[in-house]
């Protein structure tokens, strides 16, 4: 079968730190402001990641946010990159896709993942060593959920008796559904429910541990979606529009290995070096420079949805515009271009 054909998307985490200089109200407007002009410009998907406790306010809860975008759009598709399944009760979750699946007309879908930050689950109250039975626990309720029947599910975590969701969902067996791999487990996971794949970490522990496992089981890798955030920034001056980009991504990394530290061995990705790593390190330069260079990304590692930060943290949402604008109207096309040739 052939496979689905690429999709160029932004993602969005809401961190907003005092240098921004706008206040939380006005920062969530102008992204859903963004994220309405982005969907006339002709881009395909937005993801929503999740974190919580976060000093700078990352986005504890996507699924709001879903919803006010898609009142203002008509394409754009949405999906979570990723929503964290321990602190998301299964069934709560699928009520709310359902409804966010009749909001936007069929075009919501589901990145699920762990988590591994302890601060998170010393927040909910929750021990650590859960995180792996409630993961699969709430992945099996989930893909029962989606079948709109009526349904039960007796597990260590869980247990529901005759549920069925309503509304019923829009998209035939409900949202699609995506699983994060950070290594073997996770591939071994998206493989089990043959779930569209988000690879982080080694390409032979995730991206083709997941194709190989997923083949045993019978099922088909070039029919199934991988995505993967690998920003762009669309730029003819480097020096002048780099700086404050990198800037934002010195402080969106220095929280996420403030988490891989804390977890100290829980996050899945200790001990791999940058090099080893399938990159996810930012392009910059002019449009001919970023074609070519997510192009041969795209190609070398299957990607179906390759998808750029919108806002690095400490920017206002219109520093990104003009980046953005090229992105969608002068790389995507050529991107789509050279994916279906």
């Amino acid at each position: 079968m052939t496979r689905p054909p690429l999709r160029v998307g932004v993602a969005y985490d809401f961190r907003n730190p005092p240098e921004s200089g706008m206040s939380h109200a006005a920062f969530y407007a102008a992204i859903i402001e963004q994220a309405a002009w982005l969907d006339g410009l002709g881009l395909d998907v937005a993801w929503f990641t999740e974190h919580h406790f976060v000093e700078d306010g990352y986005l504890p809860s996507w699924t709001p946010v879903v919803g006010a975008i898609a009142a203002r759009t008509r394409n754009l598709r949405f999906c979570s990159d990723v929503c964290l399944m321990p602190f998301n009760h299964p069934i709560r979750l699928a009520e709310d896709l359902a409804v966010l699946d009749n909001i936007s007309n069929g075009r919501v879908e589901l990145g699920a993942g762990m988590g591994y930050a302890p601060h998170e689950f010393r927040g909910f109250g929750l021990p650590v060593a859960r995180r792996v039975s409630l993961t699969n626990e709430a992945l099996e309720v989930l893909v029962r959920a989606f079948t709109g029947e009526t349904f039960s599910f007796e597990g260590k975590r869980y247990s529901f008796k005759d549920v069925r969701i309503t509304p019923g969902y829009v998209q035939p067996g409900g949202p699609p559904l995506w699983i994060a791999a950070m290594g073997k487990p996770g591939a071994e996971r998206a493989a089990h429910h043959r779930a569209n794949l988000l690879p982080q970490g080694l390409r032979s522990d995730t991206l083709d541990h997941w194709s190989a496992t997923l083949r045993a089981a019978g099922g088909d890798p070039e029919t199934r979606r991988v995505g993967i955030i690998r920003s762009c920034l669309v730029t003819d001056d480097r020096e002048r529009d780099w700086p404050a980009v990198r800037e934002g991504e010195r402080r969106r990394m220095a929280v996420y290995n403030r988490f891989f530290a804390e977890a100290g061995g829980g996050s899945g990705v200790e001990g791999i070096t940058a090099d080893a790593r399938i990159p996810q390190t930012w392009v910059v330069g002019d449009v001919d420079h970023c074609v070519a260079e997510l192009s041969a990304f795209v190609r070398e590692y299957g990607v179906t949805d390759l998808v750029t930060w919108g806002v690095p943290p400490g920017m206002k949402p219109d520093q990104m515009a003009p980046s953005l604008e090229r992105f969608v109207r002068d790389v995507a096309p050529r991107l789509r271009a050279a994916a279906a040739a």
